[in-house]
């Protein structure tokens, strides 16, 4: 994304995200169950269950719901089966896109994803076709009241690898395996107010878009997608101005 908005086009998908709170729930609750299943009900040995247990509490999700999902997970409770499921496509202007699912009828999924894509000026690719210009990381947001040089401190010495503001708040990155760890060590710090953590896919490189219909029908595609039930997240690498954003939605 560009250097002097850099979050824009990530700041526009989050609170898209948010707005479907229903919808949030569900996925979050599939990503414990999964993370249950494939590591083990226990938070303190299964990093991808204490993230996602770290992600449902954050959002409000009631404890006995997670609970319940952590139980299905393991086989305590009957549930359904998901499975992990990655498509890669290419978006209008060439954009790159990862959408990431958990689903129970792989080609279910497979045939509405494909669907969206091409009825949104865009087309699935083969695996691994865009996969490359992306690197999977943590990323936690946070706020603070500390000096940025306090700020550096606190953040080295949790083991993070950048961080740096994205207009509203500070964005630090982690390894994918490092999350975890890192965001109870800030936390441990009682110093910043944590807003969110998550592994995403941070595209390293990136596809201008700065013409205003073009951007309308990126952002068109990449909601459709965020819809579908068994979606859940969405990466993207194009580099949209926040002016360009705040045009294509009032238009």
């Amino acid at each position: 994304m560009s250097g002097h908005s850099k979050w824009a086009t990530t700041k526009y998908r989050k609170s898209a995200q948010d707005k479907a709170r229903g919808k949030l729930f569900a996925k979050l609750i599939r990503q414990i169950e999964v993370a249950a299943r494939e590591g083990g009900g226990d938070l303190n040995s299964n990093a991808n269950l204490r993230t996602a247990y770290g992600k449902a509490r954050d959002a409000s999700v009631p404890l006995e719901t997670i609970e319940r999902a952590i139980k299905r997970g393991t086989g305590e409770l009957e549930g359904v089966k998901y499975e992990h499921v990655s498509y890669e496509g290419y978006g209008p202007n060439g954009v790159a896109i990862i959408v990431e699912c958990l689903t129970d009828n792989r080609n279910r999924t497979g045939s509405e994803i494909r669907y969206i894509f091409s009825r949104n000026g865009g087309s699935l690719a083969e695996p691994n076709a865009v996969s490359w210009q992306f690197e999977r990381k943590g990323l936690i947001k946070f706020e603070s009241d500390l000096s940025e040089d306090d700020i550096l401190s606190l953040v080295l010495d949790s083991g993070a690898e950048n961080f740096e503001s994205d207009g509203e708040s500070y964005v630090i990155t982690t390894s994918a395996s490092d999350l975890a760890q890192v965001k109870e060590a800030l936390e441990a710090s009682g110093k910043v107010n944590i807003k969110s953590a998550d592994i995403e896919m941070l595209p390293t490189q990136h596809v201008l878009v700065d013409n205003v219909e073009t951007a309308k029908k990126i952002l068109k595609l990449l909601d459709a997608l965020e819809e579908q039930d068994d979606v859940q997240s969405v990466f993207d690498n194009a580099d949209i101005d926040e002016q360009v954003i705040q045009s294509a939605l009032s238009s």
